[in-house]
């Protein structure tokens, strides 16, 4: 039977949760989620709610999610899609799932006049690479990623420094 995708919906965080987890195993960073189901339903579908997910259901079993949110370019003048996790479940791989699931949000992508999709790849993640090249996507030579975590981020709220 073929995967079919659909936007998540409530109800859907432990079955979104179970995917975060089995990606950070498989990012070696099994111990590292500190997500909760109430926390995804509250980001996903609460008041003022800013991430959203894509699931792919094969015989109605969640196999495989995208979470996302949207950004701005300041140059194109346009939001972006910026995917945070794309999963599919070990068993699913090679099956068609996470184009299925690029194909949904270059849809979305689309309806909501993004100018780009953007995201990040584990530097030894060579299969999701190749995978990306094939649907045409490119590295962003010469950008770096940083980030600030929560003690940081305190600190430089609270004291400047």
């Amino acid at each position: 039977m073929s995967v079919a995708i659909r936007p998540a919906q409530p109800g859907d965080e432990p079955e979104i949760l179970r995917m975060i987890k089995d990606l950070a195993a498989f990012e070696r960073e099994p111990d590292a989620v500190v997500a909760t189901a109430a926390m995804l339903a509250e980001n996903l579908f609460g008041e003022g709610g800013h991430v959203h997910a894509h699931i792919a259901e094969r015989d109605g079993r969640a196999v495989g999610m995208a979470l996302w949110f949207l950004n701005y370019s300041t140059w194109t003048g346009r939001p972006g899609l910026y995917l945070e996790d794309l999963f599919v479940d070990g068993s699913e791989r090679r099956s068609g799932v996470a184009r299925a699931l690029m194909v949904a949000l270059a849809e979305e992508a689309l309806a909501r006049g993004c100018a780009r999709m953007d995201w990040a790849v584990l530097d030894w993640n060579s299969e999701a690479m190749r995978f990306y090249e094939r649907i045409g996507a490119r590295r962003s030579d010469g950008w770096q990623p940083w980030r600030l975590e929560a003690d940081g981020i305190a600190r430089l709220a609270l004291t400047g420094k």
